[in-house]
């Protein structure tokens, strides 16, 4: 390691937070990254997506929630100094892969990502290693630092505590995100005990465990992060503005591929298209070019693009019914709307969801989830949902939902009277 491994700056930089209060960067490294233009980037993707369409104030962005990670484990490894389990060589490791972790989303990263088979996670590796700033920056601590860093974003590295401070059940990302999003969207589902949990973690040589006394806390924790999942993420005005992004994505890329003559031609977009995206490609394209491009797009020409792009943005989402397919199926329902002259492939959509909010692998389950554990007074260790009642109760508990999206005005302009009246029939049948 260089001397820059350890180089302070000489005046600790501190950013105003709604949630911490403060973030404070003592560490050059840090805040040479935070310098970088790839990390500025993140200003110019949203946190939450489309949910602001949902939750007027959800602006708040990626930006704002990779320092909110940064600071919390900046705040554990203040804690875990005094343990002989945390090895003091592993801070900057812990806190530059905190920074990072969110690097590589993309603009409404899972809308996008469905259409364009893209992985933000892949991206944020390829931007760490890649011929960028933050790998510049990264160089100059070790040559091989880059790939440490990648690494324990991959969850990979061979270092299980540092991973599991960043990425776990129990992790700093999720931590900040369900308090920052409770904050920005107004909601109090997302509020829990942080200041307890971070007492009552302990490091070892394999994760973070928590000491018995703060299994309460974990409890509220978990069961906010579940609130938060029914209450906000899944809400079915958001989950309708993705429907829409991915449609108005889907149609446009279809266009591209039928050699359509586009007004505004949609050049940071044909990487994507033609899905051969180089990490170059990937950083110009940030949410201020798709809401360019999505108000160039009412002007085109194409009915079925002008239509969808502006609905999304002026907020003139398709209405919903609770859907499981026990009524009619999509494909019958797509042959009515053949028959009425309406494009099923743009104009209904089908939307499912799902949240698992604990669980562990146990013999024959494969989850891919690691455990809470407990650490006890005689130094004993216990999977969480052993000993709290309120934690059995949803552990496993893989909750499901979906809807349909439809534009209701565009059904009640049918001409053939018969189909609409057997369509509008069915979709009374589902609410």
């Amino acid at each position: 390691m260089s001397e820059y491994t350890h180089k302070q700056l000489q005046e600790e930089k501190v950013f105003k937070d709604p949630v911490h209060r403060y973030i404070h960067v003592r560490d050059q490294v840090i805040w040479d990254l935070i310098k970088t233009k790839e990390f500025q980037r993140l200003r110019r993707i949203k946190q939450l997506g489309t949910l602001y369409l949902a939750f007027h104030s959800a602006e708040h962005s990626r930006f704002n929630h990779s320092l909110g990670v940064y600071e919390i484990v900046r705040r554990m490894i203040d804690n875990f100094e005094e343990y002989p389990e945390w090895n003091k060589d592993d801070k900057l490791l812990a806190l530059t892969a905190a920074l990072l972790h969110d690097l590589g989303h993309g603009p409404f990263s899972h809308s996008f990502e469905d259409i364009f088979h893209t992985d933000h996670e892949e991206f944020t590796k390829k931007i760490i290693l890649g011929s960028t700033e933050v790998n510049e920056v990264l160089s100059r601590v070790s040559q091989d630092f880059p790939e440490q860093v990648a690494a324990v974003i991959n969850k990979t590295h061979p270092n299980k505590l540092v991973i599991s401070m960043i990425s776990s059940q129990i992790d700093a990302d999720r931590m900040d995100y369900l308090q920052r999003d409770s904050y920005y969207t107004g909601v109090s589902y997302g509020n829990f005990d942080m200041e307890r949990i971070l007492r009552v973690m302990r490091p070892s040589k394999n994760e973070v465990l928590i000491k018995e006394s703060g299994m309460h806390a974990v409890e509220d924790y978990l069961m906010s992060r579940y609130q938060m999942y029914w209450q906000v993420y899944f809400h079915p005005v958001s989950r309708g503005g993705e429907v829409l992004l991915n449609l108005i994505l889907r149609r446009a890329k279809h266009l591209y591929q039928s050699s359509y003559n586009f007004k505004q031609a949609p050049t940071y977009f044909i990487p994507f298209f033609n899905e051969n995206v180089t990490v170059e490609d990937y950083l110009r394209l940030d949410e201020m070019v798709v809401n360019f491009y999505l108000q160039e797009w009412i002007r085109e020409d194409d009915e079925i693009l002008s239509d969808l792009a502006s609905r999304f943005v002026n907020r003139d989402l398709f209405k919903y019914l609770p859907f499981d397919g026990s009524i009619i199926t999509i494909s019958e329902l797509n042959d009515l709307y053949r028959r009425a002259g309406l494009d099923p492939n743009y104009y209904v959509f089908s939307d499912s969801y799902s949240d698992l909010p604990y669980d562990y692998d146990r013999p024959g389950q494969k989850t891919n989830r690691q455990p809470i554990h407990l650490l006890r007074s005689n130094g004993d260790i216990r999977e969480i949902s052993s000993q709290s009642a309120i934690i059995n109760s949803i552990t496993g508990l893989h909750r499901l939902g979906s809807r349909l999206y439809y534009p209701k005005e565009k059904i009640l302009a049918i001409e053939d009277l018969s189909v609409k009246a057997e369509i509008i029939n069915l979709l009374n049948e589902l609410d």
